[in-house]
């Protein structure tokens, strides 16, 4: 889950941690019934990535059963106790989030194990600043762990969460391994079945082969249209007991989705007449109607769909259990009640975990008095949380709302950020992805998914570039905008909000991790790179940003010119290291059989100057066109663009430039990348 904290509690010793250290939780924090554990790394390219991976053991060091190995494909514990909550972006890369009920721990396990592993034969030694923190319930970082010495070892055992007289420790442990995710399991008993990898591996190899002759044209039929002669299986004795079926063993290919059902023929007499929906939204009226309906829906689907509700609430460091949800509660503040618009609490082990909830719809800022009220009120009576709701994303480093902390208090409360964004991204998630445990959850899920989008409900998420954006698009129009302008970085801002929702919104459509890529060197201040881009945007007058989509060839960058008015969406996908350039450029115009006429192709060379380059229209008979008349020059892979005309609006109107950027990214992987080898195919429609 990407919910961003965006005010730190009460601000603590994060203590620093080397390899074979150990620390007992309860000397670093009172509140460590739940910890948030955060794996993360950077990568030069942009393109680097681990996956993470949980093992519970037990007094013998090894798993009680394959159920205690968590990994992509087993992300959550059935008893809460662990929940692999996915990737988060960060100021150099991504994070990986881990949260862990200490208090759901079987009593039989004794050691929990947190490792990572790379894939496709890549190694920890190309990525950057890999490292490992742990927080408390609160939110607060407790300890880092850095681990620089990683180089060519495709595994890496970051730590351990082990128990001592019924006290929880850390060990940093930093061990890595060369044998992958498999051969890491396997060492602790997990029983690991990757014939799944490798048949899809097979199959590969077989389309490779099949497809690269120099010059064949011949097109391969796909493997499901393919037809092999069936061998039928020796029938064993009648009185020979039937074998017995082997137990499910975990697979680190990962799963494939299934694709939906088919839509059912709808009984209405004409499209004039509309399906009776759970929440409706047609007498929505004023921006207070709209925040106590989204408040209210969005808070009983949380308590009713378990699944739904665990995961919106993992993140923000509440156990697993019994949780109930309320709206309009009054609570003593002063002369005056306050009423928050929500209250969440969860009851485990006779604990109870309580977050108020202040939401905002249709665009409208918070209020910091508002928060400000709400955190004096929730640390006084004893609260875990206060959770803001509103359109607005937040960033690292840039709290949507500044309040104070009275550090005299002893009990800490967090402040804990949700776009509406990401809320819609959760259920898609779930209900199109990975699943729900019930049909009714589903259908749920479903009417709260067709809530958000509805334009009534004032819940669509960033959809405002800001009063900057206007002054500075003039400003860049007669070059009079001056480095140093505080406009230029509110619009800088503005534009990283809008990437990080583009980047939801896809990702919940694809089913696929989608993050924006950070070029930045460790360490970093956040405001700092803003202030960098901000003068970059004087100087040359463009917005500029990249995207990581899971399983795609390339990056996905996307520029905006803010003085020719033009946006452009491009990937540069890597030259075959076999086979030869005109083998390549005859397979990539094959492949790009259905994109748009008007796509630019362009041939990456060695050295400074470009290669050949062209519309697909134009290249399609003439494919060699593509390779440059200097044989002797190497080609090091391609370069494939769109151009399109952006909005100039700031808001989210059908003209807007929000709209626009939307739009660009959505066809160019729709008509483009969804055509390359290795990318996701669109699982479900992607508007």
């Amino acid at each position: 889950m990407s919910a961003c904290r965006e005010h730190a509690v009460v601000g603590g010793f994060v203590q620093e941690m080397i390899k074979g250290a150990n620390v007992s939780l309860a000397a670093l924090s009172e509140n460590v019934g739940s910890v948030i554990v955060g794996l993360g790394w950077a990568s030069p390219s942009g393109e680097g990535d681990a996956d993470v991976s949980v093992l519970l053991l037990d007094a013998n060091g090894k798993v009680r059963s394959d159920a205690d190995f968590y990994f992509y494909n087993n992300p959550v514990a059935a008893d809460g106790s662990v929940q692999l909550l996915g990737k988060t972006p960060t100021e150099g890369g991504s994070e990986d989030r881990i949260v862990f009920d200490l208090t759901a721990v079987p009593s039989d396990v004794e050691r929990i194990v947190v490792a990572a592993s790379r894939y496709r034969g890549a190694r920890f030694g190309e990525l950057d600043d890999v490292r490992m923190t742990l927080g408390d319930a609160a939110g607060e970082d407790l300890l880092r762990f850095s681990i620089d010495d990683a180089d060519s070892v495709s595994a890496v055992i970051f730590g351990e969460l082990y128990r001592r007289a019924e006290e929880w420790k850390f060990r940093a442990v930093g061990q890595g391994y060369d044998i992958g995710l498999a051969g890491l399991a396997t060492d602790f008993g997990v029983d690991v079945d990757d014939a799944e990898e490798t048949d899809a591996t097979s199959a590969a190899a077989v389309l490779e082969d099949a497809s690269g002759d120099e010059g064949a044209d011949t097109t391969v039929a796909p493997s499901s249209q393919a037809t092999l002669e069936a061998v039928p299986a020796p029938r064993p004795p009648a009185d020979e007991p039937a074998p017995r079926k082997p137990a499910a063993r975990p697979r680190t290919a990962k799963k494939k989705v299934t694709l939906p059902k088919v839509a059912v023929k709808t009984l209405a007499e004409n499209d004039s007449w509309r399906q009776a929906r759970l929440f409706p939204v047609s007498a929505l009226k004023s921006d207070r109607d709209r925040e106590m309906r989204a408040t209210s829906v969005l808070l009983s689907v949380m308590a009713q769909v378990p699944e739904f509700g665990r995961r919106l609430t993992a993140g923000f460091g509440a156990p697993s259990g019994r949780m109930e949800t309320f709206t309009e509660v009054s609570l003593p503040h002063g002369d005056t009640p306050r009423r928050p618009d929500g209250v969440i609490r969860v009851e485990r082990a006779g604990k109870l975990w309580t977050a108020l909830v202040e939401t905002k719809t249709n665009g409208n800022p918070l209020k910091a008095e508002q928060v400000q009220a709400y955190m004096d009120i929730a640390a006084r009576r004893g609260y875990e949380a206060v959770i803001t709701l509103s359109n607005d994303v937040a960033l690292e480093g840039t709290p949507l709302v500044d309040v104070k902390i009275d550090g005299r208090r002893k009990h800490k409360v967090a402040l804990w950020h949700l776009s509406w964004a990401e809320v819609a991204h959760q259920a898609q998630m779930l209900i199109r992805h990975e699943g729900v445990g019930n049909a009714a959850h589903a259908w749920l899920l479903q009417e709260l998914l067709h809530y958000l989008q509805h334009e009534n409900s004032g819940c669509h998420g960033f959809q405002n570039m800001g009063p900057a954006w206007v002054p500075v698009r003039n400003g860049i129009d007669d070059e009079t905008l001056c480095q140093g302008d505080p406009r230029a970085l509110e619009v800088v801002e503005s534009w990283e909000r809008l990437i990080r929702q583009v980047c939801l919104r896809l990702g919940g459509e694809l089913g696929q991790k989608v993050l924006p890529v950070q070029r930045t060197r460790r360490g970093t201040d956040p405001r700092a790179r803003r202030g960098l881009l901000a003068d970059q945007l004087c100087l040359d007058g463009r917005l500029y940003a990249e995207l990581r989509i899971e399983g795609t060839p390339g990056v996905l960058a996307i520029s905006a010119d803010l003085r020719t008015g033009k946006l452009r969406t491009s990937m540069e996908i890597p030259a075959p290291e076999q086979g030869y350039p005109l083998t390549w450029a005859k397979r990539l115009v094959r492949r790009l059989a259905e994109a748009p006429a008007d796509l630019h192709v362009e041939t990456l060379v060695d050295g400074e100057t470009g290669g050949p380059r062209g519309t697909l229209e134009r290249l399609r008979p003439e494919p060699g066109d593509m390779l440059p008349k200097d044989g002797g020059v190497r080609i090091t892979g391609f370069r494939l663009s769109l151009l399109k005309g952006m909005g100039s609006g700031r808001g989210n109107a059908e003209s807007s430039f929000i709209r626009s950027v939307d739009d660009a990214v959505q066809r160019f992987f729709t008509t483009v990348v969804v055509h390359l080898d290795g990318a996701p195919s669109r699982r479900t429609g992607v508007r």
